[in-house]
């Protein structure tokens, strides 16, 4: 930014001065020192500008062809023409150097966007003025820091000697004469006249904001010189000249002095002023030592001529007041042992008091200084004349007498010439009246709570009166100083034999005298005791000052006067009254009633003590002379009067009586009464014909007060409908809605009166509660006859509010008026009421919005016939005057106002901020605010000013409003929470709004392309952005951080909550976030000022963080997205980072010592997370229960619990206020005398509820914003780990990252008195940290990082102690749970599975070779670390002990579906690492299994629901898995399936129906339920999820249970029987799908193991039940042989074929899966038939045949007609020409599947080498979705490529095993089948000889049809097994079963069966 000469540097140094002297901020003192030593010129030579030059002149005007420099920027540039040419004007203007002129100019255009309207030159002005006031302002403040004899702002020593010692050298450099010239010189009017001619004034704010700018130098200045005075005295030339100006001063047209002047004669008397010498303190002797009077006697004698001579000044008056107060101070030396050498002088101090006198001094006091406004601005103003005007009265007494003596004299003379009838005589000196008046005007004043006037009063008068309030200050046994004695003498003396000329002046005095609390008191005394009779004589009556007299006289009056009252009818208002008050009695009437006025209003005790009289009965008295006929004036005091009375309730309450007895406002007609009487009658004729309404106003007030009393409900109960109605009505209809169509006198009077009378609107609104009774139309019974009640006077305005009634109109018509006269900036008579009359309107509108909500709910429900309107719709009415809807814009446009109207602004502020809630009125508003641009800009301007405002203060409490100044910052800073509210609220309602407007985002185009700029760039105006930025910026640069969060925390947090706000909507997010990261650099600039610390307001500071975390996190997720990766990488840094930022260590030095020495730990930092963490206090205190005498405990609550409800900001909490009306209620509800005894310790028991539920409130706001800020702090953790470009950190740090903030995490929450409310959030974070520790572990080993051997520190770069640390911390929270929390355990489950993942051995390729290895080698091989881990792992796990498995297992079995599955998957996992079985003991014994597995009966029901077609819950099903996979583990070991046995597991699984409940596979129609996502699958697929687990279980049990095999096998056979129907249906399945297949090798494996014809032996099983058991396990055999028919013929290629073209998504993959599955089917068969011949018997001659002996091999059998003709397939018995068949095909696969296990394996050694086409092919098998290969990085491919070639080398080897396998067992059953054939079997028939396995046929039989049948056979079947096959498989031992199998079994067989053929054919 440019920064002008002329105003930059000044507005520095202003802020340095102010920081310094005001502010008191820490290393101030140092930066002062600096600026004064560069600002020093600028004071020596004050406002002098820098002189013009030729050459400077040249050089501006060459700046547009040839650039020129501007201080502050590189390099020069060229300006336009336009501009030179203004700033030559601007030189010409202020007598400034060109160059500052340019200078100036160029930083108005840069200030432009500051003041909205004005062009760049109108700024300059502005500017110019504004560094000259900078300067004044910091010279006053200088003056005013230094030590003195009067006032000391208890600075530090150090700045108190460099601002004396500064400010000296500039006073002896001449710095009064100076500021003197400068005074006389400056001229408003002259500077307006030289900017008018050059066009320099711009519109009425910027001629007012120009003339307040000049005012303020003058005044600063002449400040400057009166701060001076104060503290230190001038010398004899300064003094002088001060005189010689002040000689020729005027005074105002007023006849006052302006507040520049009354500076200067202030400074003047400070000169002379000698009193600070009386008060002894301790810096005394310096202070006489300093003092000119004292110490030079050229200065006194040079003084006294000047004063003493005889030359008249421009104002005798003045000159008498210098001349008095030279007087005074000569008599003070006098007194001094000093002054002795000045007697020459002294001696002369009467003559010129008299001179003085002559000089009208009192009179010119109290007109030419009282009168001036800007007297009160100052309290040693006030401080100075106090001791003026006392030091007259006490050091000067005889004067004092002579005064009185004159006095009365003329009084004598007044009433000769009274008795006589002529003129009194004209040369009467009224000075006594004068000074009474005086002392009258100036105490009656106070605007400080000084209470001088209590100098006037001795306290030894309380001695006389101890009933009245004992002593005060304790000063009544002490001897008053003299001073005091002497003044109060003079008030009591002057009280006595009272002239009656100075009984007024008297009265006026005593006023003055009576002006606050202890005054009032000692005036009431006065008052009593002079009305005591003396003496015996008690004919005597006291003095005429006295209330006896007073109240005597105001009854005499009374008396007269009523007897002129005839009747009511007379028309006597309009005849001159008979017998009448004259004016003088009138006025000493009046000056009593204000003396009486002003005692009651300060002191209760007068108050009550006077209205209980029962002889004056003053109320009484009062009431009567209302009713009389007086002079409105004197009716108007008399009700002043009543309403200071009615101040106290119980007062008021009599008084409302009383007035509704006298009828004063008529409210009852009498029968026949013609007209209307009183006060009605009064205002419309007599005061209206007056234009003068002094009664009415005063009647306002009288109600106003009473109202704020007590309201009683049955006013005038008896003779009319009770109720305040017809005073309310009068106000509104015969004040109110007349009052602007009235005429006035004096111009103000209009506003006075509407002031007055909307004050008692707004007090009756405020007070009012919508209830339901104020719904009902309810009737009181009058003489006899039902008339309708009243309803409250609120509920009456309030339905006016909300109708569009003339009250309503009136009051937006106010508004409009209000606004429009405030935009002319100029003061007009009535302003101050004016703008108080405003602010109530504006107060009634926002109390109607307030309650409307309610009131309209129970008008509704009451069903009444009232019909109002919402008053947000009202406001969008048209308005009468400007024919426009613009009421809202009109209360909007107070907001501009806000400089000079806080209060106004305020109140605006609200409305809008309630009416901004309704979405249907944003647009309107939209609309309205934007369609005038004036008016928009104005508006915009506004909301923008009052966001700036610098003056604005947090903290402070609403009662704290007695300095205006701290009222003012308190209202200030409210406005802007209410316009941050209102742009919160805004933003959550639908685009656009008037938010996104007052922001500055485009709302006439699409919100998103908007391109936010700089105010001023390109023309954009200071928006609201703008402002809150520049709120939060302030001080962001400084280490202390942002200045907003400590000043005012709950305003930055809703100025963070907005930026979120903005950040977090899709239409705003992109502009905005482009602009807080290019144009501010926000988020990097506030993060590093993390984390907020304030020790007074924790939940604000929570608060501020949460809002910036997650925009953080935003902002880290868009970065990642758009790849603008050092954007990222700089906010991670700062996030992360544990080295300190560079230049934060210590010297150069130390750091290269340390990186030589390799130990940097030294000046490692928190990281910014952690310490974020760290601010978040877990511990949360909650209040005690309550300990409650009187009330039930459990009540309360209840009631507490009724008054809670949801606030703005989503918490809980408890209405107080509410509260609080329903236990006081409870409590007046109480009868009887015990009741009222107890009252208050009842009222304090509700006290201490309230305090409790106050408590809890804030209790509940601290939890919610500590669980907001976990959340956020939360949520930055997971997108830093989870969206942020993983290479940005590094594995290794990523791991300690993710360490620090587990371990940091887990001390927190296991903290003793962590909050239970914070924990599942933990939870959560923990989850997600352990999840991403587990996969960066992970992919570190993936990437080759893993070290095989065990490494000592670990196998990553987190070491193993480090793990270790996390898991006993993991287990620790798991355990301090306890019974509850079961979901938050689920997220530490989940984060223990994800641990335990990391010890996990990854999948490793099955090369074919390690069987190498002897076992020797393997058992003595290093532990590789994952074993290591693992180990260890598990020794921390079991030594927990049997607390942890309780836990788990208890979840496991019961609770949250999802907490139950992670259990079992916690219990899963342990159970596989558990080499000791420790745990499966425990779960054994402790009778979890047998829970576990009796549950799996229950899960039938819920199972069986799950194949319905409607897809349902699917929970159940994932139960269930979870259950069979943990029970499938179980199994794993012997012991484990033994007990499972045990436990009768297949017995429930046995009782499940759901095996059999297959659904249709009929796809067409399950296509119609088809769910559309994809999630849920199939009524089959789900069918199979259930029935696979159970399959793989029994497997499981079958392998584990070797030595109880017959058991396991007898139970599993006999689930077989028991489902044998759906097993045998699957069996025969149609379509083989993968599901199928799956189905069928799980089957056929269990079957092979189970249904064997020795199954059934030895079992005791009933012997009807056999035949049958054995017929379904021939079933059985048969099934699966023929099935074997299908998988190994020529159905298998059609099956891959249709794999490949079902899944085109993964076809590789499913087409690997399927030949698993088939293959595994194959062997399963072959292995069964083998089990069967090895069973049936051990030689072959006794075996059973399962294939007949025939070679026809079945692929010359067409795939159609297998599908045609199923019957006949299954009824076949297959030949052995299907195991030759099998034979062959498993051959040929092996060695494709060998070539291919190869070829995978040099892919997988050399894949750094491989092309990058291939890698993506590779790739393309894992990522779904085309293009998916494309986005993956590099690293990422290879690890992909790397995993599907693991992946498939390991298919390839599950392959060769099962070909291995089928080849052997195929040779083994041919061998069987050929020997028997060959060589034992002759079949009789060849039909029979398919029944294979009965051993009738076993016989051997005819020779001939054997031969026949075998030859073929045997010819095929040697035709079959050629050479070429037994080579193959002889190879196919070679290369596979000499590592894996039985070595040479292939070869033996081979050998036998060729053997067999060739024996054979030699025999035939």
């Amino acid at each position: 930014p440019i920064r002008a000469s002329l105003w930059g540097p000044l507005k520095e140094l202003w802020d340095t001065v102010e920081g310094a002297v005001w502010r008191r901020q820490p290393e101030s003192v140092h930066l002062l020192d600096l600026q004064l030593k560069k600002h020093k010129p600028n004071f020596l030579s004050l406002y002098k500008n820098p002189p013009k030059s030729a050459e400077q002149r040249e050089k501006v005007r060459k700046a547009s062809t040839e650039g020129i420099a501007i201080q502050g920027q590189q390099g020069s540039r060229l300006l336009p023409e336009q501009l030179l040419t203004e700033a030559f004007i601007l030189s010409d203007l202020f007598d400034i150097g060109e160059l500052a002129a340019l200078e100036l100019l160029l930083a108005g255009e840069n200030q432009q966007p500051h003041f909205p309207g004005l062009s760049r030159g109108l700024v300059a002005v502005l500017l110019y003025w504004d560094g000259k006031l900078c300067v004044a302002n910091s010279l006053r403040s200088l003056i005013q820091s230094r030590h003195g004899k009067t006032f000391t702002l208890e600075l530090s020593g150090e700045l108190v000697a460099l601002t004396t010692r500064f400010t000296d050298e500039l006073m002896s450099q001449g710095l009064t004469r100076r500021l003197l010239t400068l005074v006389s010189e400056i001229n408003v009017t002259r500077e307006f006249e030289r900017l008018q001619k050059e066009r320099g004034l711009g519109n009425e704010k910027h001629r007012k904001e120009v003339s307040d700018l000049i005012k303020e130098c003058r005044q600063a200045l002449a400040d400057c010189l009166f701060a001076w005075t104060c503290q230190s005295p001038l010398g004899k030339d300064d003094t002088l000249a001060l005189v010689a100006h002040l000689e020729t001063v005027t005074v105002e047209a007023d006849g006052s002095l302006d507040s520049v002047n009354l500076a200067l004669v202030m400074a003047l008397l400070y000169c002379l002023d000698v009193s600070f010498l009386e008060q002894g303190t301790e810096d005394r002797e310096d202070l006489l030592q300093a003092l000119p009077l004292l110490t030079e006697k050229q200065y006194v004698s040079a003084v006294h001529s000047r004063l003493v001579d005889g030359r008249p000044w421009k104002l005798p008056g003045l000159q008498a007041v210098c001349r008095l107060a030279w007087a005074l101070a000569l008599h003070a030396l006098s007194q001094l042992p000093q002054g002795s050498a000045l007697a020459e002088f002294t001696e002369a101090d009467e003559a010129l008091a008299d001179q003085a006198l002559l000089g009208g001094v009192f009179l010119f006091m109290t007109e030419g200084m009282l009168g001036c406004e800007g007297f009160t601005h100052d309290e040693f103003y006030t401080r100075r004349l106090h001791s003026l005007i006392t030091d007259f009265l006490a050091l000067m007494p005889m004067k004092v007498k002579q005064l009185r003596n004159r006095a009365d004299e003329d009084a004598r003379l007044v009433h000769m010439s009274l008795q006589m009838g002529s003129e009194p005589p004209s040369s009467l000196r009224k000075d006594l009246d004068h000074l009474m008046i005086l002392i009258g005007e100036f105490y009656s004043k106070d605007p400080f709570g000084l209470e001088l006037a209590l100098e006037f009063w001795c306290h030894t008068e309380s001695l006389q009166h101890t009933s009245l309030q004992g002593s005060y200050l304790g000063m009544a046994m002490q001897r008053p100083p003299h001073k005091q004695v002497v003044l109060s003498k003079f008030v009591r003396q002057m009280g006595d034999l009272l002239p009656p000329t100075l009984y007024i002046p008297y009265l006026r005095m005593l006023k003055g005298l009576a002006n606050g609390p202890q005054c009032a008191h000692y005036c009431f005394s006065l008052l009593k005791t002079n009305g005591a009779p003396h003496g015996d004589n008690m004919q005597v009556t006291g003095s005429p000052v006295s209330w006896e007299h007073f109240f005597h006289s105001l009854m005499l009056y009374h008396e007269n006067l009523r007897r002129d009252l005839p009747n009511a009818d007379a028309t006597h208002y309009r005849l001159p009254p008979i017998r009448g008050i004259t004016q003088r009695e009138l006025d000493g009437l009046t000056s009593f009633l204000q003396l009486l006025c002003t005692i009651i209003t300060w002191s209760e005790n007068a108050r009550l003590a006077l209205c209980e009289h029962p002889q004056w009965t003053p109320a009484v008295v009062m009431l009567g002379l209302l009713q009389c006929s007086v002079q409105p004036v004197l009716k108007g005091e008399l009700l002043l009067c009543l309403a200071a009375f009615g101040k106290s309730p119980e007062i008021a309450a009599s008084l409302w009586q009383s007035l509704e007895y006298t009828q004063i406002l008529q409210t009852v007609r009498a029968p026949g009464q013609k007209q209307a009487a009183g006060i009605e009658v009064e205002l419309n004729e007599i005061e209206s014909s007056c234009e003068e309404y002094p009664l009415t106003r005063a009647f306002c007030q009288l109600i106003s007060t009473l109202v704020e009393s007590a309201l009683p409900v049955n006013l005038g109960a008896g003779l009319r409908a009770p109720g305040f109605q017809p005073y309310l009505t009068f106000l509104r209809d015969a004040v109110f809605l007349p009052f602007p169509t009235r005429a006035y006198r004096r111009a103000a009077e209009k506003w006075e009166v509407a002031d007055a009378v909307l004050e008692v609107f707004h007090k009756l609104l405020r007070d009012y509660e919508p209830q339901p009774s104020d719904f009902v139309q309810e009737t009181v019974e009058l003489q006899g006859e039902q008339v309708l009640a009243h309803k409250p006077p609120g509920h009456s305005l309030m339905f006016h509010l909300l109708n569009d009634s003339p009250t309503l109109t009136l009051c937006l018509s106010l508004l409009e008026e209000g606004v429009r006269q405030l935009d002319t900036y100029s003061l007009f008579p009535g302003k101050k009421q004016l703008e108080s009359a405003v602010l109530h309107c504006l107060c009634l509108l926002d109390l109607a919005l307030q309650k409307e909500v309610v009131f309209m709910d129970l008008l509704r429900e009451s069903q009444a016939s009232l019909i109002v309107s919402p008053l947000e719709q009202l406001l969008q009415g048209v308005s009468a005057q400007s024919r426009r809807a613009d009421h809202i814009v009109n209360i909007a446009r107070y907001l501009y106002h806000s400089s000079s109207n806080p209060e106004a602004a305020f109140q605006s502020a609200k409305i809008l901020q309630r009416i901004a809630r309704y979405p249907n009125i944003q647009n309107r508003l939209l609309g309205d605010f934007t369609h005038d641009q004036t008016v928009s800009d104005k508006l915009m301007a506004g909301f923008v000013e009052c966001l700036d405002n610098e003056g604005a203060e947090e903290g402070l409490e609403k009662g704290d409003d007695s300095e205006p100044a701290k009222k003012e910052a308190r209202i200030r800073h409210e406005t802007q929470i209410h316009i941050l509210n209102l742009l919160i609220t805004s933003l959550e309602l639908k685009t656009p709004n008037l938010a996104l407007y007052l922001l500055g985002y485009e709302v006439k185009k699409p919100i998103n392309s908007t391109n936010l700029q700089d105010a001023g760039v390109l023309g954009c105006p200071r928006s609201c952005l703008h402002a809150i930025l520049s709120l939060l910026q302030r001080g962001s640069e400084r280490r202390s951080g942002p200045v907003l969060t400590s000043q005012a925390p709950h305003l930055a947090e809703l100025c963070y909550q907005v930026i979120y706000q903005l950040c977090v909507c899709s239409d705003t997010s992109g502009p905005t976030m482009r602009y807080l990261r290019t144009s501010q650099d926000f988020l990097f600039t506030h993060l590093q000022h993390l984390p907020f610390i304030l020790p007074g307001d924790e939940i604000s500071a929570l608060s501020q963080m949460s809002w910036l975390m997650k925009t953080a996190a935003i902002e880290l997720r868009v970065t990642s997205l758009n790849r603008q990766r050092s954007h990222t990488q700089r906010l991670l840094n700062l996030l992360l980072d544990d080295q300190p930022p560079d230049g934060e260590t210590g010297m150069e030095e130390s750091r290269s010592v340390s990186g030589f020495l390799h130990f940097d730990t030294v000046s490692k930092v928190r990281r910014k997370l952690l310490s974020v963490l760290d601010a978040i206090n877990f511990s949360q205190d909650v209040p005690e229960l309550l300990q409650l005498d009187f009330f039930e405990r459990t009540q309360i609550e209840q009631v507490i619990a009724n008054c809670e409800h949801v606030n703005e900001h989503g918490h809980t909490v408890c209405n107080v206020k509410l509260l609080h009306r329903v236990l006081v209620a409870e409590v007046n509800a109480l009868q009887g005398m015990a009741a009222i005894g107890q009252r208050p310790l009842l009222m304090e028991e509700v006290n201490s509820i309230l305090q409790q539920v106050v408590e809890r409130n804030r209790v509940r706001r601290s939890l919610s914003a500590k669980r907001h800020a976990l959340q956020s702090w939360r949520g930055l953790v997971e997108t830093l780990l989870t969206a942020c470009p993983a290479d940005l950190i590094p594995a290794d740090d990523r791991q300690i990252i993710i360490r620090d903030l587990l371990l940091d995490l887990h001390d927190k929450v296991l903290s003793e008195d962590s909050a239970g409310e914070l924990m599942p959030i933990v939870a959560g974070a923990v989850f997600t940290l352990t999840a991403h520790l587990s996969q960066s572990v992970l992919s570190e080993q993936q990437q080759g990082a893993g070290l095989e051997g065990g490494s000592s520190s670990g196998f990553a770069s987190i070491a193993n102690s480090a793990l270790h640390l996390i898991l006993r911390k993991l287990l620790d929270f798991i355990l301090c749970t306890g019974g509850g929390f079961q979901r938050l355990r689920a997220h530490l489950y989940g984060a223990l599975l994800y641990y335990l993942q990391i010890a996990q051995k990854p999948e490793e390729p099955d090369t074919l070779q390690q069987a190498g290895k002897s076992m020797w080698e393997r058992l003595t091989a290093p532990e590789d670390g994952f074993s290591k881990l693992q180990r260890e792992n598990l020794a921390i796990i079991e030594s927990y002990g049997t607390a942890l498995m309780e836990v788990v297992c208890r979840d496991a079995c019961d609770g949250h579906e999802i907490g139950r599955m992670l259990a079992l998957a916690v219990l899963d996992r342990i159970l596989s690492i558990d080499r000791q079985s420790q745990w499966l003991l425990y779960v054994c014994n402790s009778g979890y299994l047998r829970v576990l597995v009796e549950s799996l009966r229950q899960d039938d029901t819920a199972l069986q629901t799950l194949l319905s077609p409607q897809p349902p819950l699917l929970k159940p099903l994932y139960i269930y898995e979870s259950k069979m996979a943990l029970l499938t583990r179980v199994a794993k070991t012997g012991q484990g399936a033994v007990e499972l046995l045990r436990c009768g597991l297949v017995g429930q699984l046995v009782e499940c129906q759901v095996f059999d409940m297959v659904p249709d596979s009929d796809s067409h129609r399950v296509f119609g339920q088809r769910d559309p996502s994809g999630f849920i699958p199939s009524p089959l697929d789900r069918y199979r999820q259930i029935l696979l687990p159970a399959l793989r279980l029994f497997q499981v049990i079958l392998t584990s249970t070797t030595t109880h095999h017959q058991q396991g096998a007898t139970q599993v056979l006999q689930w077989l029987i028991v489902h044998a129907d759906t097993i045998q249906g699957l069996l025969r399945c149609q379509e083989l799908s993968m599901g199928a297949l799956q189905e069928l090798s799980l089957l056929t494996g269990i079957i092979s193991k189970t249904a064997l014809p020795g199954a059934l032996e030895g079992q005791d099983v009933n012997s009807a039940a056999l035949p049958e058991f054995q017929g379904h396990i021939s079933r059985f055999q048969r099934q699966c042989l023929s099935l074997l028919g299908r998988l190994a013929g020529s159905e298998r290629e059609r099956l891959l074929k249709q794999a490949e073209i079902a899944a085109p998504g993964d076809p590789a993959e499913r087409r690997e899966e399927m030949e698993v599955a088939m293959q595994q089917v194959c062997a399963n068969i072959m292995e069964y038939c083998q089990t069967l011949l090895l069973q049936s018997s051990a030689q072959a001659q006794f075996s059973i045949c399962l294939f007949s002996p025939s070679v026809n091999e079945p692929a010359s059998r067409d795939g159609h007609t297998d599908l045609a003709l199923p019957s006949a397939l299954y009824s076949r018995v297959p030949s052995l020409g299907l195991v030759l068949f099998l034979l062959k095909n498993s051959a040929a696969d092996f060695f494709r599947f060998h070539q291919s296990h190869r070829q995978a394996l040099g892919k997988l050694q050399s894949l750094e080498q491989l092309p990058p086409e291939e890698l993506k092919e590779l790739c393309a098998a894992l990522v779904s979705g085309t293009g998916g290969v494309e986005k993956i990085s590099s690293v990422q491919r290879s690890l992909l490529a790397k995993r599907r070639l693991v992946q498939l080398i390991n298919n390839r080897a599950k392959l060769l095993a099962l070909c291995s396998y089928v080849i052997e067992t195929c040779l083994f059953v041919m061998w069987r089948h050929l020997e028997y054939y060959l060589l034992y079997c002759t079949p009789t028939d060849p039909k029979d000889s398919l029944m294979p396995g009965a051993s009738a046929y076993r016989s051997r039989l005819t020779d001939d049809t054997f031969a026949s049948l075998s030859c073929v056979s045997s010819h095929d079947m040697g035709a079959g097994f050629g050479e070429a096959l037994q080579r193959k498989l002889l190879e196919v031992e070679g290369l596979y079963s000499q590592v894996r199998s039985r070595y040479t079994f292939i070869q033996a067989l081979v050998r036998r069966i060729r053997g067999l053929l060739l024996t054979y054919f030699r025999n035939t």
